[in-house]
């Protein structure tokens, strides 16, 4: 999203300029010609009636014979992406010419025989090597654009300033030290990109280029602007992004016809007042700014379709924004913003809309998020109901096992030491009233350190939430840090970026003084390093994305050295990767010190409640305990609470709606509200589970603790509970249990069984299952579409569960495995790659959300075969060997050349599948890499690895193939890497 506010217009603003080439090339007689790579082009004979000939993409180092003066009706050549490193000769021969196109060549300079083409109007020779141009170039009278973009240029001729008659000129990425005095003397010059030529300053006779209608000057490092440039009156685009502009000129709004103007990445503190005098501004862009202030006047600019002032330390709106009624766009994202103004509700027209990293407490957060019409409808509420704010906090308490978090939670909730107790088992959630004057209560969540529930324990782990991460001092190890500390700072650090976790040291009393003031230190020190090296790794990641990013000829010599960095990577998802590695860095955890050691004999503990409660009231770090509400919308949730059904009927949500003082139109939106925050369970996208409403969580966890809990005598003792099960009955079940021990399958007559105390209704066990495939922690291996015949069992797959690690052999029967294939088989593999964590539970979930996609599937623990349709796929999990070895996650397929296409349709909706899960841990980093199907076929252990951001590019436009640097006589087909369409969901999408 960073470079959204640039890039996005782009094609807006240059539309003009692609209508004036077609309408150059229409009813002409146009003849487009290939050749195969290694034998030499000919021409076709008489020629001499085409008008356009296009040679594009053919790797050409010459041109064919027959492009001569012979060609007497020859309009348009077009020659663009070849290898030519001379203009051939003959080329200048063709004064009838009027369209000339040699981008994306070898060029490092042009004859003066180019002058020859008199009647010339557009001359192409972006991304090539030219240093200088030749004085000839001035007596092409005729030419009206002209693109040298991507260039060397560090001068331009005397003669330049004699094309009079050129409307767009396109400098774009060369070097040019400062404005050249030519261009001044252009007095028809329309379209101007001069982006990327550092010059610094503009010079005062800027004022000459009065017809100028778009102008481009993103990057070229203004620090003001002349009071001159307010007598381009003509402008309509203004591009000056990327600049370090601290203020615009006091006549700047005499540029009256300005519809769009971008001033992101700047150093502006004030918002420009002249700004408000532009009467038909339509696009507003001040990303990146320092902005505090966004003025009343803002309504003045009435015509407004597009306003974005993220990113900058705006703290509030003003009510005016609302009459902006044209607005569709509106990126507020990463400001200081805790309230927005009412009536907001009548921006209807805004369909872009992003407000995420600000510290929102009316609407709250979870309102804002999903839009403005929720927005509207809470505002509507508020005005119909008293506002009421009820401080609670959500504080979590995790960490190992045994380390102490059941006693610690005791103690704070019962106010006295505990008693030592049994450790607890699952997730169990308290009320803890810690300050009664000021009415703030902490809904206290204990998180087990049983491996066993980590599949499960992310889904407690959310925004605005204290987190205590709790180490026992007793059995603490400097070398056990990371299992201990480390692993679960970065588990939260994932899962909730610039969360606040404090690091309690319990068991204080079996140890010594001494010992707990080293162990704490320890665990402080290695806390510092831990972090210290995950910044360092990070900024080295951004520093190689800024090297590739400010190479002068980017993505040309990105795609021709496969060598490079980010081979063949778009600047504009170098942008992307940019943007996501500097949210990690600006969202690091905020880790409370030092380490507070406790017992639960009463040490320390009063220090840890002032130090939680001092944190909690803090209203820069959690605002949301502040919130706002309609009064009925928190009447709602108390109302909810009361009821101990294990769920409702939307009905009788709807009833206690109506004790609210909501009606039925209004309940929806309060119930979201709800949801989102995570008071009940609520899913309005689910076509079953959305006529009802989870309001007893606390059931629910009991439910989850059931199917969690790894303990076969357990599981035993919940099904023998009927006194009147016989031997071959208990026998069964028995068996029933070691089958869901090793391989996750239950049948339903037995998940019965094990939640008979839990559910009442069949009503009750079909929601409950609903659920639990929709927390992607099991599916139904046979879902029958009518009563099973027979009373043929259905079965329940939960793959958190399964301990074989590979597949059972049915899965390699028929050749599905993928090496070892047969010499014209070629194969997709796409890997994912996690250098600091692989979230707990990820494979699992993955292998339930992927179950609708796939058919025949075998599962192993860490691997999945099965197809989709008629083609094999296989999904694999590695762990990794050691600390300096990421773990991976690859998916693949195989299939023949000619219709690898069909591999890419297997595949592709499972990487937008896991995608989509990742966008869960916002704050974890990952890379993809598409891998060399050469290197696979050859077996390579280390294969050459592709970027993954090529899955969300098309294919390069006349490449066939990529040349694999492992082995650089091998070439890989250009299908083996990029997919027919681009992906839907970015893999760096955050």
């Amino acid at each position: 999203m960073a470079d959204s506010s640039g890039s996005v217009k782009a094609a807006k603003v240059w539309r003009e300029a692609a209508l004036r080439c077609r309408k150059l090339r229409s009813n002409l007689r146009q003849l487009s010609l290939c050749s195969a790579s290694d034998q030499r082009m000919a021409l076709p004979d008489n020629l001499s009636q085409v008008q356009i000939l296009d040679l594009a993409n053919n790797s050409l180092r010459e041109l064919p014979d027959g492009v001569d003066s012979t060609l007497t009706n020859l309009r348009a050549l077009i020659v663009r992406r070849n290898r030519l490193y001379r203009l051939p000769a003959p080329v200048c021969a063709l004064d009838q010419l009027a369209e000339l196109d040699l981008a994306h060549n070898c060029l490092a300079q042009l004859p003066g025989e180019l002058g020859r083409l008199q009647r010339l109007k557009k001359l192409c020779l972006s991304h090539n090597k030219l240093q200088l141009l030749p004085p000839q170039i001035g007596t092409l009278h005729c030419l009206e654009e002209l693109d040298v973009s991507f260039n060397e240029l560090g001068q331009l001729p005397p003669t330049f300033g004699q094309l009079q008659r050129l409307r767009t000129l396109d400098l774009d990425h060369n070097r040019l030290p400062c404005f050249p005095q030519q261009i001044l003397r252009l007095g028809d010059l329309e379209e101007l990109d001069f982006s990327g030529n550092k010059i610094d300053v503009l010079p005062q006779g800027i004022l000459q280029l009065r017809s100028m209608k778009i102008l481009w000057l993103s990057g070229v490092r203004l620090a003001d602007l002349p009071e001159t440039f307010c007598q381009l009156t003509a402008l309509e685009s203004l591009m000056l992004d990327n600049n370090a502009l601290h203020s615009l000129p006091e006549s700047f709004g005499r540029l009256g016809k300005l519809k769009m103007i971008n001033l992101s990445s700047n150093l502006l503190e004030n918002f420009p007042s002249a700004l408000l005098e532009l009467a038909h501004l339509e696009e507003l862009y001040l990303s990146r700014n320092r902005l505090s202030v966004i003025p009343q006047k803002i309504s003045n600019v009435s015509k407004l379709a597009a306003l974005w002032l993220d990113n900058n330390k705006v703290r509030y709106l003003p009510d005016s924004i609302v009459d902006l009624p044209h607005l569709e766009e509106l990126v507020l994202q990463g400001n200081q913003i805790a309230i927005l103004p009412d009536s907001f509700g009548k921006l209807s027209k805004v369909s872009l809309w992003k407000i995420k990293d600000n510290p929102l407490i009316q609407p709250p957060y979870e309102v804002c998020m999903k839009g403005i019409p929720y927005i509207a409808a809470y505002q509507k509420e508020l005005a119909l109901s008293r506002p009421a704010v009820k401080p609670r906090l959500k504080l979590v308490l995790m960490g190992p096992e045994n380390a102490g978090k059941t006693s610690l939670r005791q103690c704070l909730v019962g106010n006295k030491p505990a008693a030592p107790t049994v450790q607890s088992k699952g997730i169990e959630v308290t009320q803890w009233v810690a300050d009664a004057e000021n009415n703030l209560t902490f809904v206290v969540y204990d998180l087990a350190g049983d491996a066993s529930y980590e599949p499960i324990q992310p889904f407690f782990l959310s925004p605005g939430a204290l987190y205590v991460l709790v180490v026992s001092l007793k059995a603490y190890r400097p070398c056990a840090f990371y299992e201990q500390v480390g692993y679960y700072l970065h588990l939260l650090g994932a899962r909730v970026p610039h969360g606040v976790v404090c690091v309690v040291g319990a068991h204080v009393d079996e140890c010594s003084e001494r010992e707990v003031e080293e162990k704490c230190l320890d665990i402080h020190h290695q806390i510092a390093v831990q972090e210290k090296r995950d910044v360092e790794c990070m900024q080295a990641v951004a520093e190689k994305v800024d090297a590739a990013l400010g190479q002068g000829q980017g993505l040309d010599l990105r795609a021709a050295n496969p060598h490079a960095p980010f081979y063949g990577v778009s600047d504009k998802n170098l942008r992307r990767k940019k943007a996501q590695v500097q949210y990690l860095l600006n969202n690091r955890l905020q880790i409370l010190s030092p380490v507070l050691p406790v017992s639960c004999r009463g040490h320390g503990l009063g220090r840890l409640k002032e130090k939680l409660l001092s944190v909690a009231e803090h209203r820069e770090i959690f605002p949301n305990l502040h919130r706002v509400l309609p009064r009925s919308w928190q009447r709602l949730e108390e109302l909810h609470f009361k009821p101990q059904e294990l769920w409702l009927s939307w009905w009788d949500s709807a009833r206690l709606g109506l004790q609210a003082g909501l009606t039925e139109d209004r309940l929806q939106s309060a119930l979201s509200y709800l949801h989102e925050s995570g008071k009940l369970l609520y899913f309005e996208d689910s076509l079953l589970l959305k006529e009802c409403v989870f309001h007893n969580l606390t059931r629910l966890i009991d439910i989850l603790n059931v199917f969690f809990q790894r303990d076969a005598s357990v599981l035993l003792q919940k099904l023998l509970a009927d006194a009147a099960v016989d031997e071959l009955r208990a026998a069964q079940l028995h068996h029933s249990v070691q089958g869901f021990l090793l391989h996750g399958l239950l049948p339903l007559h037995v998940v019965r069984l094990l939640l008979k105390p839990h559910i009442q209704t069949q009503q009750d066990l079909r929601l409950i299952l609903e659920l639990l495939e929709k927390m992607g922690l099991c599916y139904c291996l046979n879902k029958p579409k009518m009563t099973p015949l027979n009373g043929a069992a259905v079965w329940f797959k939960f793959p958190c569960y399964v301990k074989n690690k590979v597949p059972h052999a049915e899965a390699w029967i028929n050749g599905f495995i993928l090496s070892g294939q047969p010499i014209a088989v070629e194969q997709l593999q796409v890997e994912y790659s996690f250098p600091f964590l692989f979230p707990p539970g990820l494979f699992a979930r993955y292998s339930v959300q992927i179950n609708s996609h796939i058919v025949h599937r075998s599962d192993g623990k860490y691997q999945v075969f099965a197809y989709r349709g008629k083609v094999p796929v296989i999904i694999s999990y590695k762990p990794s060997q050691g600390s300096l070895q990421a773990d991976t996650l690859s998916i693949a397929s195989h299939a023949t050349l000619p219709n690898i296409w069909t591999a890419w349709q297997a595949i592709i909706p499972l990487v937008e599948e896991l995608n989509m899960l990742l966008q869960e841990w916002p704050g974890l980093y990952f890379s993809v890499h598409v891998l060399c199907s050469k290197c696979l076929k050859r077996g390579s252990s280390n294969p050459h690895t592709f970027p993954g951001e090529l899955l969300t590019q098309s294919r390069p436009e006349g490449v066939t193939e990529i040349i694999c640097p492992k082995n650089g006589s091998e070439h890989v087909d250009v299908a083996l890497v990029y997919p027919p369409t681009p992906t839907v969901i970015s893999p760096c999408c955050k």
